[in-house]
Parts: structure tokens; sequence; C-alpha cells
């Protein structure tokens, strides 16, 4: 019995502990989930906006659940043709809006014109030359959208807000 009194304080502790490290880590699980996430953007497609070895990135989910992007955002996408990547785009079109692209843009003019669907969104790099998004695949469904990149933060010297200036 005297072993119970002297442990119960410990397990007190213990338990105390336990429960405000699930507290922070259901906090951060809500938080990147629903509220915004960092993502790390790496590659050619999106230069200049983000560097070709990689920036840190936070973007806001709550804009792609209201269905608030529009034209010029940066956006966070489930890959199309490989749904376990996100990549980086850009919307040029979201439902009803014409989109013109050049249809192979290092070696010719060749330029389409499409409307987009309904539920869908058009993204591409801001890189034309060296980018793999709606150009290829088509139109995008909407529900692949997963956040709206609103600011580079890492590394420091690349350090800005990102919004609607690159059409």
């Amino acid at each position: 019995m005297q072993t119970l009194r002297q442990i119960t304080p410990f397990a007190k502790e213990a338990l105390q502990q336990t429960l405000r490290v699930t507290k922070f880590f259901c906090f951060l699980h809500v938080t990147n989930t629903y509220i915004c996430t960092v993502a790390w953007g790496v590659g050619p497609s999106m230069l200049p906006t983000i560097n070709l070895y990689g920036n840190l990135l936070l973007a806001e989910r709550i804009s792609t659940r209201l269905g608030k992007v529009g034209p010029g955002d940066v956006v966070l996408v489930r890959s199309p043709e490989n749904p376990r990547r996100i990549v980086t785009k850009r919307v040029k079109g979201v439902e009803g809006d014409s989109v013109a692209y050049l249809v192979n843009p290092k070696n010719s003019d060749e330029e389409k014109t499409v409307i987009v669907p309904k539920g869908h969104v058009w993204i591409e790099g801001d890189n034309k030359y060296n980018t793999r998004d709606s150009t290829k695949f088509g139109p995008v469904p909407y529900a692949l959208l997963q956040g709206r990149v609103f600011c580079v933060l890492w590394p420091p010297e690349d350090f800005k807000s990102i919004g609607k200036d690159f059409l």
C-alpha cells in the first residue's frame, strides 16, 4: 500500500504530461489539415517564383475549401498523374474561363484555347518551357487543390509574399 502511495504522484504527472502532448499533436494535426500547412517546392516548373533547388512554402487551406481560389493564385495540387505527389502550380483559369496556351512552346507558336469545365481549374507552371501541367494533362478537378500558397519562408534570402502578380 505504501508503494502505491509513492507511485501515485508520478502516475498523475505522467498522465498529465501525456494529455498535454496528445493535445499538442491534435492541435498540429487540425492546423495542418484544415488551416495551413508547409510544403517544400522544388524544381524548374515554377521559376522564377519558386527557387530551382527548393523553397519552404506556407499555404493556407481555407480558400480551397471555400472555393475562393482564382486565376493568378499559386496552389498546392495533388498530381493527377501521380496522386502520391503534391505539386505547386499557378491557376490560370477556373470553371467557365477560356484559357489560351501554347501547345509546344519550345518549338512553335501554335496556340489552343480551351474552356475550363465545371468543377475544374486550369493550372500551369510559371516556366512554360519546363513544366508538367494542364497543357499536358488537361483541366484538374477542383478537389485536387490542397492549399493556396501565400508565402515563401525559406531560404531567408527568398522570403516573400506570393500573390496574383504573375499572369
